[in-house]
């Protein structure tokens, strides 16, 4: 793409432009001595999207596919389109679990714009485990740097990761009670001990939540609090509070259901429709607020 300017600011684009790339290889020099921690710089030049996105997260040679879909589709469909391109080993072969957690670290790093730290920090792993009758799901770990910003890019993670799992021919995630009633204990000690979620979401809206999610929602854990009643779970590795994957799913899956669903609809992704029965104490409040306001203007 050709920036259009006149020839004096293209001359001061360009010598700007010129001595970025001689302070960066000066940098290159600096770091080859050993002397910091990196032996390279960790800010990488590019100049759009689709290199940022491979120098984020990759795979190698993903940024030429991401400019020919850019042409013709917007950022979630192409996040779904790559997603599967990886899966099908379009970029080289890997396993299955490291299959997976490239298409869903950039598939997020598309649909976020390879501007925020989510892709890179905010998935610390993804994982293929068993369920008790032995088939195998996907779990996703959620780390800190998730945050409920950009809650509907980070929502639709969970989305991708069903599209994921069924290309790889996994089953969906069962969850046991036990495990459900910890994610809520949780959500509850979190607004205890340190701070509140952008939406109030209730126990019976996270349990129907849990129970419908075809992949696990887990993570690392973020905060020094420990869960009293729910604690040694064997597919959970710690007691404490696991904040992304909590921010995930109230803030980004509840909290902001209706863009999920409509993206997801405008897709044609299938097996979501049970969003459409949980809603959240605030959401509920804003459609009766919606509604009086239309009756008083109807009775004026």
């Amino acid at each position: 793409m050709k920036l259009v300017a006149t020839d004096r600011h293209q001359q001061y684009l360009n010598k700007i432009e010129s001595q970025l790339k001689d302070l960066y290889t000066l940098a290159i020099k600096a770091r080859s001595k050993g002397v910091d921690p990196s032996l390279e710089p960790e800010t990488h030049m590019v100049k759009d999207l689709a290199e940022m996105v491979e120098s984020l997260v990759g795979p190698p040679n993903v940024a030429e596919r991401i400019r020919e879909l850019s042409k013709k589709t917007d950022k979630y469909k192409m996040a779904f389109i790559v997603s599967e391109d990886i899966v099908h080993a379009r970029f080289g072969h890997t396993n299955l679990q490291e299959s997976a957690e490239q298409a869903l670290k950039t598939a997020l790093a598309i649909m976020t714009g390879g501007i925020t730290a989510a892709p890179i920090q905010g998935i610390s792993s993804v994982t293929i485990k068993n369920n008790l009758d032995k088939t195998q799901y996907l779990a996703i770990y959620f780390a800190g740097p998730i945050r409920s910003a950009a809650g509907t890019e980070q929502a639709l993670t969970l989305v991708l990761g069903d599209f994921i799992r069924k290309r790889l021919g996994l089953d969906r995630y069962k969850p046991t009670d036990a495990e459900i009633n910890r994610f809520i204990e949780e959500v509850r000690l979190y607004e205890r001990e340190v701070g509140r979620f952008q939406f109030k979401v209730t126990d019976d809206e996270l349990f129907n939540t849990i129970m419908h999610l075809p992949v696990e929602v887990t993570g690392t854990e973020t905060d020094p609090y420990e869960v009293a009643f729910y604690r040694n779970l064997p597919r959970i590795k710690t007691n404490r509070l696991r904040g992304g994957a909590l921010r995930v799913v109230n803030d980004g899956l509840v909290g902001r259901k209706a863009k999920i669903l409509k993206i997801v609809e405008k897709l044609g992704i299938h097996g979501w429709d049970w969003l459409k029965e949980i809603k959240s104490e605030e959401s509920e409040e804003k459609e009766q607020k919606g509604r009086t306001r239309g009756l008083a203007v109807n009775m004026l």
